[in-house]
């Protein structure tokens, strides 16, 4: 079943459940969808491997199964782009596993209704408990524990941070998916006008 925050509105939901079978298939999972509307129509997607590193190449994968599966389909009336993306650095929290793959880092979190007369949260994530996120958060000068179920979460999402961009680096060295040789071959390169 697809919660709010990968998927908010009907139209939302009802795309998830199409795509959804579609990129597990190949092996990803769904981190978040949206139907844009605005002066053009876009429909993102976002997806991960499992273990995070997802690559271009496989972003290409999905867009180009999903295409075949909409085509098919047609939810969407009018024409619109398919973006599909990983999650990035600062990305969405749409899953409990996320908040426990996460925890020890810097995220702000709402929730649709107050809680304890706020709605916006921002501190550490603290992992979870049954069905409750848990982060550490400021309140008058001390550190407080608290626990927000997720179903009143309707937006989380890691802050960008020195030790989360450290961390991403480690992840992707360790996967093999940085290649260190191509940035410095960018930045050497020259480019045909410079060589005349």
């Amino acid at each position: 079943m697809t919660n709010d925050l990968i998927a908010k509105a009907a139209i939302d939901r009802r795309l998830a459940e199409i795509v959804t079978p579609v990129i597990e298939d190949l092996g990803y999972e769904l981190v978040r969808i949206r139907l844009m509307s605005g002066k053009s129509t876009t429909l993102q997607i976002m997806a991960d491997k499992p273990n995070g590193g997802i690559e271009v190449d496989d972003c290409a994968d999905i867009s180009n199964a999903v295409s075949a599966v909409l085509d098919v389909e047609d939810p969407i009336i009018d024409a619109y782009a398919l973006e599909v993306s990983s999650p990035g650095i600062d990305r969405p929290l749409t899953r409990m596993k996320d908040f426990e793959m996460f925890e020890g880092y810097e995220a702000k979190l709402e929730t649709a209704e107050m809680v304890g007369g706020r709605r916006r949260f921002k501190g550490e994530l603290a992992g979870t408990e049954e069905d409750e996120v848990l982060i550490n958060i400021e309140d008058q000068g001390e550190t407080v524990t608290i626990g927000l179920k997720f179903d009143w979460l309707s937006d989380a999402k890691l802050v960008l941070t020195d030790d989360l961009i450290k961390e991403m680096l480690r992840q992707r060295k360790e996967a093999g998916t940085l290649n260190e040789d191509a940035f410095d071959e960018i930045e050497t390169e020259e480019s045909e006008e410079e060589k005349k």
